[in-house]
């Protein structure tokens, strides 16, 4: 049976739309130095700081070991730095070095710049206003489903897939 409520026609499509920007933005740029899914984990060290490996990977969705081999990476391009845990001498935190920062804002530009390209290019005036507006519906989207019941789950399979 096809969805007849209005929210259950719109989800699929949104995410559909969502899913086809985000490739391509990632695939409409030349690549740098670092890969997706070290850009994944310095936005997650900086939206989270003081994760341990463990959780870091348990949020990312990323295993252990092959998350132990880009944070060693990442370390040694001097992206992160890690610090002893307070309370287990066997953990270490994560932290977001100042060369970890630039390298996320360098590739926040980038996309931003090739997004603003595109809306320049492919919408008039009226529909620039128009995704404008729409912005800050998503930003309530995304604040509701933040604080939900059940929004972990739903952020931690979105995320997966």
């Amino acid at each position: 049976m096809a969805p007849s409520d209005p929210a259950d026609l719109l989800a699929p499509k949104l995410w559909a739309a969502f899913s086809h920007l985000q490739r391509q933005l990632r695939s409409g740029l030349p690549p740098t130095g670092l890969g997706a899914a070290a850009l994944a984990a310095l936005a997650r060290i900086h939206r989270s700081p003081d994760l341990t490996p463990s959780q870091l990977a348990q949020a990312t969705g990323v295993r252990l070991q092959t998350l132990t081999r880009l944070l060693t990476a990442l370390e040694k391009q001097g992206c992160i730095h890690r610090k002893p845990h307070p309370s287990d001498g066997r953990q270490s935190l994560l932290k977001l070095a100042p060369a970890g920062l630039r390298a996320l804002k360098g590739e926040a530009r980038r996309r931003e710049a090739l997004l603003a390209r595109a809306i320049e290019t492919t919408l008039d005036r009226r529909e620039q206003a128009q995704l404008l507006a729409a912005c800050a519906l998503l930003e309530r989207l995304g604040e509701a489903m933040s604080t939900s019941p059940g929004a972990a789950d739903i952020s931690a399979a979105s995320e997966a897939g």
